[in-house]
């Protein structure tokens, strides 16, 4: 075996949350963070030993897996390794012989280059980089293990922004189209960090629970929103169509828009991006990115990223 060295993007879901799930089209952002992986053969005779380091090279999680059925030998955090594990069966059984029981030992890292609280898709590009490396359908490697709509996966190896339509039935991986989306308005566009991570199965299970049937109306409604938001010219039509797909989205899961709950006073717009509740949201900003920032920074959050630096 060769060393492999694998590099996936994270992600953000601009339009679609939830409605993703039910074959919505939304509008996904690749980032210019994600993670890294690097395999190189070597070690103990029939093990793979994994490390998982964060963007300070800090090692938060290992597991020693044998490679004879990827049971756990070793590890400092069990549930992680068993998810690893479920992982490696479902590639063995997708590509036998993908890693030899009886082969040689192998070192596996995955760096993360962006803080892992973040929610810009630890999940998703471990296994959107484990699924290339094992040469299989990622999308089938994700219904098989953590679930969810795909769009993540679809951004793992996106060189720009994308429109995902997840497929009613099947693992067909032409399910998303490279988008032109730049908007002229970008400079007034930032992404803050509401230091709140929220689990994305949990937000799953919220939506299945509150609207089990079928949700024609929603998904409709949504992907007008996202192909809207793709020809819109001015930051007001813009701001428009982030309120109504908040007040859609809200009114699904029952729960209160964020600027409502945190930012009542805020002049611009504020919109949820993926799982509702925490890691980032989208603000609009007529004033300059350090305006901006020192104005986000006094209301008790650090994190304030322009739209160029974190997007492609």
């Amino acid at each position: 075996m060769d060393t492999v060295t694998l590099h996936a993007k994270g992600k953000l879901l601009l339009t679609g949350e939830y409605a993703v799930l039910d074959g919505a089209a939304a509008l996904a952002l690749p980032t210019r963070q994600g993670q890294q992986l690097t395999v190189v053969p070597g070690g103990e005779t029939g093990r793979l030993r994994w490390s998982s380091t964060d963007m300070n090279g800090v090692e938060w999680f290992s597991a020693l897996l044998s490679l004879s059925d990827f049971s756990v030998v070793d590890t400092n955090n069990t549930a992680v390794a068993q998810r690893l594990s479920d992982i490696f069966r479902v590639c063995q059984s997708e590509q036998p012989g993908f890693l030899p029981a009886d082969g040689p030992g192998i070192s596996v890292r995955i760096s993360a280059d962006f803080p892992l609280d973040w929610g810009l898709g630890s999940s998703s590009t471990l296994i959107a980089l484990v699924a290339k490396w094992a040469n299989i359908n990622p999308y089938l490697l994700l219904e098989r293990t953590f679930g969810g709509s795909g769009y993540d996966i679809a951004c793992a190896f996106a060189d720009g922004p994308i429109v995902y339509q997840r497929p009613a039935t099947g693992y067909d991986e032409h399910r998303f189209r490279r988008v032109s989306f730049a908007p002229a308005f970008a400079d007034q566009l930032y992404f803050v960090y509401l230091g709140q991570k929220q689990n994305s199965r949990e937000g799953i299970q919220r939506y299945r629970d509150l609207a089990p049937g079928e949700n024609h109306a929603l998904v409709e409604r949504i992907t007008d929103l996202t192909n809207a938001m793709l020809t819109c010219s001015t930051l007001p039509d813009f701001e428009a169509i982030l309120a109504e797909h908040e007040a859609l989205i809200g009114q699904t899961l029952q729960l209160p828009r964020v600027k409502d709950t945190l930012f009542r006073d805020y002049p611009g717009s504020v919109k949820s991006l993926g799982a509702w509740g925490g890691d980032f949201v989208l603000v609009t900003s007529e004033q300059s990115l350090e305006q901006t920032q020192k104005q986000w920074k006094t209301m008790g959050y650090e994190v304030c990223v322009g739209w160029r630096e974190m997007l492609l």
